[in-house]
């Protein structure tokens, strides 16, 4: 059931527009319809204390997380940690976790990463095993960000300018 080089499926649009909604959904639908099919990644899932968002995790498809980001941790550590907005990242965590979901293994038939973002791509190992994914022959399903202010990461534009990706864009209506 290979994929042509180049399978590429891109979720794009604004924060809050429910890509990572459509990412869950669609792996859902696709174990309930092929119990069998071998999927790797990780989605990002807020982490909320009552109403507000103090930080992101990054969970594997089976099931394990690691902090991804936060607003409340501080240790000596953190303080060198690179921050998006409000977040301090935690690259090490983030790459124990997400890395080993993204190395490509002979019987895997789909990838989901959500969401190659500015955080992620703190790591400098992330970004080089997501180009391993997109040149391998295995289909792709990510989420990445909608640029802001009409600046996009240069890594998102590598992904949206591949030959074959497929770009949806979400709107929060």
């Amino acid at each position: 059931m290979a994929a042509a080089p180049g399978k590429c499926f891109l979720v794009t649009g604004p924060p809050g527009a429910g890509k990572t909604t459509l990412i869950m959904r669609v792996l859902e639908t696709l174990k309930t319809s092929n119990p069998s099919l071998k999927i790797q990644g990780f989605y990002t899932r807020e982490i909320r204390e009552g109403i507000e968002r103090v930080g992101f995790e990054v969970v594997t498809l089976d099931g394990r997380t690691a902090p991804l980001a936060s607003t409340i941790i501080s240790t000596s550590e953190s303080t060198r940690w690179p921050t998006v907005g409000k977040y301090k990242v935690d690259i090490a965590s983030f790459e124990a976790v997400a890395l080993p979901e993204l190395q490509i293994k002979e019987d895997t038939d789909l990838f989901i990463i959500d969401e190659v973002g500015k955080m992620e791509l703190f790591s400098s190992s992330f970004f080089p095993a997501v180009v391993k994914v997109l040149e391998s022959n295995i289909p792709l399903f990510a989420s990445i960000p909608i640029p802001k202010f009409g600046r996009d990461i240069p890594a998102v534009t590598r992904l949206r300018n591949h030959p074959g990706a497929k770009i949806f864009t979400l709107s929060p209506e």
